[in-house]
C-alpha cells in the first residue's frame, strides 16, 4: 500500500508558502492567473519531492524548502529597500557571491539576520536528521511527478514585461522566477541587438581615449545644499572646459554597476536585452558583442580595462576579453597601501592610468576604461570623525544623515582623481579625450529618508586636452555616451557637438 503520510506535510507547507509570500514588499495580490498558481504549486512540489528523495524525511524536507522560500522573500525585501527592485531569477547567482564577497552583500541584508538564520539552520539540520525517522524514498516520486505535471500545465507562452516589479505583482514570486528562468535560456539574436559599434570607418586621427566609470558618482550638491561647492571643484573646472557635460540617464539605481557598464561599452539600451538586462555579464556579454573596445581595437588601439577589485567579480576576467579588451588590470596590480577605506582608492587608479600613458616606447593609441571601486558601499560600515565634517559640509548634518559623510570623503577623492587626470592629459604629447561618468547613485537609505531621494540620474562630462571651448549642459542616455565620445574624438568640433546633442534626451 502506498504511504501518503507525507501529504499533510506537503499541503501544510504549500499553504505556508502563500503566507510567507504575503511578507513581500511589494506584495502580489492573491488574485492572479491560474497558470501562476499552477507554477507556484508545481515548484513547491518539485522542491519538496527532490529533498524528500534525498533525505527520506518528509517533515525535514518540507521545512527546509519553506525556509529557502522565506530566505528568498527576505532577500527580495532587502533588495527592494535598497535598490527599488524585487528579487529576480538572475539574483540567485549572488548567493554564491555573498559567500565569496561577503562585505559587498551581507551588510545590506543584515549581518545579525544572516547570523541568526545560519545558526538556526544548522541547529534545525542537526535536529531534523537526528530525530525524524526515515521513510521509504520511493514515496518521493509522487510529489515530484505531481509537481512536474503542474509545471507543465502552468508553463504557458506568456512574454514577461521584464519590469521586475510589474511582473511580480501580476504573477507572484514563484511564477515570475520561473518565467525569467526560461527567458534567460532563449536564444538571443546578438546581431539584432543593434550595437552602433558593429561597423565604423577608421578616422584620420587616433587620439588617446580615457573613460572613467566612477563608482556611485553623482553631483551630491543637488541632493542637499549643505554640501560645500568646492567638494567637486575639479569636476566643475573640467565641466566648464568640456566638450559636453550634463545629466546621465543610467541603467541602474543604487547598484548593479554592470548594467551601466554594459550599456556604455556596447551602446545597447536595456530595453533590447529582455531578461539579460538584469545582469548582461552573466550570459550575454560572455558570448562576445561589438563594443567600443572591439571597434577601437580594430582601428589600431591598444584597449585596457582597469578595475581595482577581484577580476572574477561579475566574471569580468572572461567578459572583458570577449568585449574586445587586450588587457584587464584588476586588484592584483595594486597593493594595500593604495587603499582609501576598504577598497583601492581612485587616486591609485589615476596613477595607473598615468603610467600606461607615459610608458616608454609606446606607439599605439590607447583606449583605457577604468571602473573605480573606492566609493562602493556599504557606507554605513565606515565612520567619520566630527572634526572632519567641516571639510565637506557648511552646516550641521540632520538626523539620519551620518552616512553622507563617508560618501563625501570618497567623492572628494574622485574629484582629486579628476584633477590628477587633467594634469596628466594636459602634459600628454598626443591629443587625448576624457569621458567621466557615474554608474549609479549611492545606496544611502537613511539619508534619503531624511532629505529625499535623488531621481537616479548621475553626471558625465567629455573633455579634451587640446579643445576646451566650454559647453552647455546636455542630458544623454548612457548607451549613447560612448558614441558621443567617439563623435567628439573623430569629427570637427561643431559636427561633434551636434552629434552629442542629437544623442541626448530632453
Amino acid at each position: 500500500m502506498i504511504d501518503v503520510s507525507w501529504l499533510p506535510v506537503a499541503l501544510a507547507g504549500l499553504g505556508l508558502t502563500v503566507l510567507v509570500e504575503r511578507l513581500l514588499v511589494p506584495r502580489p495580490p492573491l488574485r492572479r492567473p491560474t497558470s501562476s498558481w499552477l507554477l507556484h504549486m508545481g515548484l513547491w512540489c518539485v522542491g519538496f519531492g527532490l529533498l524528500y528523495g534525498l533525505t527520506a524525511r518528509p517533515l525535514f524536507s518540507g521545512v527546509n524548502v519553506l525556509l529557502l522560500w522565506l530566505l528568498i522573500v527576505l532577500v527580495s525585501n532587502s533588495k527592494y529597500h535598497s535598490l527599488r527592485e524585487p528579487f529576480v531569477c538572475a539574483d540567485f547567482e549572488y548567493f554564491s557571491d555573498a559567500v565569496k564577497f561577503p562585505r559587498l552583500y551581507l551588510p545590506f541584508f543584515g549581518v545579525a539576520k544572516a547570523a541568526v538564520l545560519a545558526v538556526g539552520f544548522v541547529v534545525y539540520l542537526w535536529a531534523g536528521l537526528s530525530f525524524e525517522v526515515p521513510k521509504a524514498r520511493i514515496e518521493a516520486l509522487l510529489p515530484l511527478v505531481l509537481g512536474l505535471g503542474l509545471l507543465r500545465l502552468g508553463h504557458r507562452p506568456v512574454k514577461p514585461s521584464f519590469d521586475a516589479e510589474k511582473d511580480l505583482l501580476s504573477w507572484g514570486l514563484a511564477a515570475s522566477l520561473w518565467r525569467y528562468f526560461w527567458a534567460a535560456r532563449a536564444k538571443v539574436d546578438r546581431a539584432g541587438l543593434g550595437s552602433p559599434f558593429a561597423a565604423m570607418p577608421v578616422p584620420a586621427s587616433l587620439p588617446d581615449l580615457i573613460s572613467i566609470q566612477s563608482e556611485s558618482f553623482f553631483d551630491v550638491r543637488d541632493l542637499w545644499p549643505g554640501v560645500r561647492p568646492e567638494v567637486l571643484g575639479q569636476f566643475d573646472l573640467l565641466a566648464r572646459e568640456s566638450l559636453a557635460h550634463g545629466k546621465l540617464q543610467v541603467a541602474a539605481w543604487g547598484a548593479n554597476t554592470v548594467r551601466t557598464e554594459f550599456a556604455y561599452l556596447t551602446g545597447i539600451p536595456a530595453e533590447r536585452l529582455g531578461v539579460h538586462r538584469f545582469n548582461p555579464y552573466r550570459v550575454l556579454a560572455r558570448q562576445g558583442l561589438p563594443s567600443i573596445a572591439s571597434r577601437l581595437k580594430a582601428m589600431g588601439y591598444r584597449t585596457v580595462c582597469i578595475h581595482p577589485y577581484d577580476g572574477s567579480f561579475y566574471g569580468r576576467d572572461k567578459v572583458l576579453p570577449a568585449l574586445g579588451f587586450d588587457e584587464f588590470i584588476d586588484v592584483r596590480a595594486f597593493n594595500a597601501s593604495e587603499k582609501a577605506g576598504p577598497f583601492i582608492g581612485d587616486c591609485a587608479v589615476a596613477e595607473k592610468i598615468r603610467a600606461l600613458l607615459q610608458a616608454p616606447g609606446r606607439k599605439q593609441p590607447l583606449f583605457i576604461h577604468a571602473v573605480t571601486m573606492e566609493n562602493h558601499g556599504p557606507l554605513h560600515l565606515e565612520t567619520v570623525d566630527a572634526d572632519e565634517l567641516p571639510t565637506w559640509f557648511d552646516r550641521p548634518l540632520q538626523p539620519g544623515m551620518k552616512d553622507l559623510a563617508p560618501y563625501l570623503r570618497h567623492i572628494g577623492n574622485a574629484d582629486r582623481m579628476l584633477g590628477m587626470l587633467r594634469e596628466t592629459l594636459l602634459g600628454n604629447p598626443n591629443e587625448a579625450l576624457l569621458c567621466f561618468f557615474g554608474d549609479h547613485v549611492p545606496i544611502l537609505p537613511e539619508v534619503y529618508q531624511a532629505i529625499g531621494a535623488p531621481a537616479g540620474d548621475t553626471d558625465y562630462l567629455l573633455w579634451s586636452n587640446r579643445r576646451q571651448p566650454g559647453s552647455n549642459a546636455c542630458p544623454i542616455r548612457v548607451e549613447a555616451l560612448s558614441s558621443a565620445l567617439l563623435a567628439q574624438a573623430h569629427a570637427p568640433v561643431a559636427d561633434a557637438r551636434a552629434r552629442t546633442a542629437a544623442a541626448g534626451v530632453a
